[in-house]
């Protein structure tokens, strides 16, 4: 037995079939436009990851994955201290840069931006501490042989002429 909706419904459900049709071909849009080699330049920080000071000592554990369609890698890092925390990553194809945003359990914010300079990503920002001095923050993610990662995080306090190490990984894929 065949039922026919009432014109109302069959006109909402038609608008909705298109509207739904009109995000998926949006959604591949912007997919395809992520796909360009700006955008893939972080890839390699993809990954589950068992995270090490340099001499071996566990600082953690980082996740980080593909959203958005593959335009945003999201991280989701737990420190073996309690510390967590989660950034955005992309390529900001207009300003022609990356950018980061991270925020963690401790009320802390960064706001990064820069680029791949020699093969490693740098991203930096210029911020006042919660202290209210003054400090550039620097952070690089240089892969390594055998599939690791290091990330170097340095600030300097007196405008970029000394640095001081605030976090040093070595990330290791899990299993």
């Amino acid at each position: 037995m065949v039922k026919f909706l009432p014109a109302g419904v069959a006109c909402a459900s038609l608008v909705l079939t298109f509207a739904l049709a009109a995000v998926s071909a949006q959604a591949q849009t912007i997919s395809k436009s992520c796909a360009a080699p700006e955008h893939r330049q972080f890839d390699f920080w993809l990954g589950s990851w068992n995270v090490a000071d340099p001499s071996g000592k566990p600082q953690g554990t980082n996740d980080v994955t593909l959203i958005q369609d593959g335009c945003v890698l999201q991280e989701h890092w737990k420190g073996v201290d309690g510390s967590s925390g989660t950034s955005f990553n992309l390529y900001d194809a207009t300003a022609k840069h990356w950018h980061q945003t991270w925020v963690d359990n401790s009320g802390g914010i960064l706001l990064l931006d820069g680029g791949l300079s020699n093969g490693a990503m740098v991203l930096k920002q210029a911020r006042t501490l919660r202290d209210g001095s003054s400090a550039i923050d620097r952070i690089t993610w240089t892969k390594l042989e055998a599939g690791k990662v290091r990330q170097l995080w340095d600030r300097s306090k007196d405008g970029g002429k000394h640095w001081k190490v605030v976090f040093d990984g070595i990330y290791t894929l899990k299993g």
